[in-house]
């Protein structure tokens, strides 16, 4: 059944959200003002297809790429830059205003910079057996074939033909592959999973892909496959050679604007404990001027960091331990002499370290966040043992999704 909906306004996932009845319906690529014709999406009751635009708003401009709307990659093209940018700072305001979290939240700094560094491609196999590479459609498992996509950094050239080769040689395995492709310094740093244990005449054509695309390395599961060249990355005067499979902020200007932020924020502080450290984009930066305790739980992304501290000179002393925050969060004792503490965890947050860092005396807290509501839970517990958060300033390094950063500072 086709329903002609006026949207009210854009919902926290970049939907249009309506009203029908008492009911709450969400449109996907509608906007705030419109009407518009939708369908019921079956199984969902509270989502709607979009149909038609009949009254567009003066708000509404066009997709620049082709493949939007069918692709889940990006859920707002469609909208002015001013507007979105407007929506998504409202983002962190609203969730902690609904939290009971009372702060200025600072203008929204735009990191999208060159473009994304780090993809995951998927390769399946879909109808007649014929191979797919690209994204996932949008709220579907459905694999939307890409051969180009205009929001990546210019370092991912190639990844997309590497790709569908590596997955047109796999084929033969008949498993549904992801491929993450992450744009180096030096080249692409393919890391491809799903496979499962390979025939060495297979690993061998694998390496001749790798060969003919110039990668700078092809793993499988993390195992090495071919290295031309070992992928590295510059991370403030150092230079860090890539673990498989490593995790980097979504684009190179997303963290130096994270770092920034970081570091401006730390100040003169002399002792800094860098939480959920990862590779180190925080503790190689605050190593110029302050001595640095770092912690993961990623053991290859510690000895990375590790092995970057010990080939870079001018920096003050960082001591980089793998150590699972989780289930072992700093305790008060541990943080006693420290000056100033950084967290930057995965979307989970980090309660259980958030309540040890409450009960401490640490006097500044840097807080890292790639989850706004996980971040507002973290910081209420910070504020109910004696901090007061002073600043936040949220960071788009996810231009085109309702996905944003935030960097916050807590005194106590």
């Amino acid at each position: 059944m086709v329903e002609l909906l006026t949207i009210d306004h854009v919902g926290h996932r970049g939907d249009g959200v309506g009203y029908v009845g008492d009911e709450t319906v969400y449109v996907p690529y509608a906007l705030g003002g419109e009407t518009v014709e939708a369908e019921l999406v079956h199984g969902h009751p509270d989502r709607r297809r979009l149909l038609r635009v009949d009254q567009p708003s003066p708000q509404r401009i066009e997709p620049f790429c082709p493949h939007f709307g069918v692709c889940g990659g990006c859920a707002i093209q469609h909208w002015q830059p001013e507007a979105y940018q407007t929506w998504k700072r409202g983002l962190v305001v609203e969730t902690l205003r609904l939290s009971g979290i009372a702060c200025e939240v600072a203008p929204l700094i735009d990191a999208h910079g060159a473009g994304r560094r780090r993809i995951t491609l998927h390769a399946r196999k879909g109808t007649h057996e014929v191979l797919k590479v690209g994204f996932a459609a949008a709220s579907s498992h459905d694999i939307v074939a890409i051969d180009h996509c205009p929001i990546l950094d210019p370092g991912l050239t190639g990844a997309i033909d590497a790709a569908w080769a590596l997955a047109e040689a796999l084929t033969i395995v008949g498993k549904p592959l992801d491929i993450q492709v992450t744009a180096a310094n030096n080249g692409l740093d393919v890391d491809v999973r799903g496979s499962g244990p390979l025939p060495t005449k297979l690993i061998g054509v694998l390496s001749g892909i790798a060969e003919q695309h110039r990668l700078a390395r092809l793993t499988r599961h993390g195992e090495l496959v071919l290295m031309r060249d070992p992928p590295v990355i510059e991370i403030g005067a150092a230079q860090l050679a890539l673990p498989p499979g490593a995790f980097l902020q979504a684009t190179a200007a997303g963290e130096q604007a994270l770092a920034e932020l970081v570091l401006a924020h730390c100040g003169k502080a002399k002792l800094i404990a860098d939480l959920f450290c990862g590779v180190g984009p925080f503790a190689l930066r605050l190593a110029a001027k302050s001595r640095v305790l770092a912690y993961d739980s990623d053991e290859p992304a510690v000895q990375a960091l590790q092995k970057a501290i010990t080939s870079t000179s001018g920096l003050r002393p960082i001591k980089a331990e793998t150590r699972d925050l989780f289930r072992r969060p700093l305790v008060p004792q541990e943080l006693r002499d420290i000056d100033a503490v950084v967290f930057d965890p995965p979307r989970q947050g980090a309660q259980a370290q958030a309540e040890k860092l409450a009960a401490s005396r640490v006097p500044l807290v840097v807080a890292v966040s790639c989850n706004v509501s996980t971040f507002a839970r973290d910081a209420k517990i910070l504020i109910d043992g004696g901090y007061t958060i002073d600043s936040v300033t949220p960071v788009d390094q996810f231009r085109h999704t309702p996905h944003v950063e935030l960097v916050a500072r807590f005194r106590k």
